[in-house]
């Protein structure tokens, strides 16, 4: 498993940045960086996603815990409905996006609320309507409801 200082120096490589630049554009101490990638001290929280803000990729990831780069922001906009995730921006720090929540202070409501999600759910739904199970279920429906 890779660890948290290994992919903190994978992804300032692949980015071209130094140590310093890096601290220095997170607001950071200026050997922050050096600290972190070689082991010596463990970013905060708030550290972390800083640096999975500044990457264009998830906490998840940055920790070593997931190979997948996708930010949850993302996946919650709808990056699972199979659409490209557009490529981080080359060296801005991007400010990490709050999680929209509902009026009832619930994030799965937010979630249900969003246009993309209705949507694939619509789709979805249309075609297990149209499929020969579906038909069976909409003539049952019917049927029912015409003996009442």
């Amino acid at each position: 498993m890779i660890t948290m200082a290994q992919r903190i120096q994978q992804l300032r490589a692949e980015r071209g940045v130094s140590g310093p630049a890096l601290s220095a554009a997170l607001g950071l101490p200026r050997t922050a960086v050096e600290k972190f990638e070689t082991g010596r001290q463990t970013p905060t929280q708030d550290q972390q996603q800083k640096l999975a803000s500044f990457f264009g990729v998830s906490a998840f990831y940055l920790r070593g815990e997931s190979n997948d780069r996708t930010q949850m922001s993302d996946w919650m906009d709808g990056a699972f409905m199979d659409e490209p995730t557009p490529a981080p921006a080359p060296a801005a720090v991007r400010p990490a996006k709050k999680a929209a929540v509902s009026e009832d202070g619930t994030m799965f409501d937010a979630f249900l609320n969003s246009k993309k999600f209705q949507e694939a759910l619509r789709t979805t739904v249309l075609d297990v309507l149209r499929s020969p199970d579906g038909q069976a279920l909409i003539e049952k429906a019917v049927r029912k409801a015409g003996s009442k």
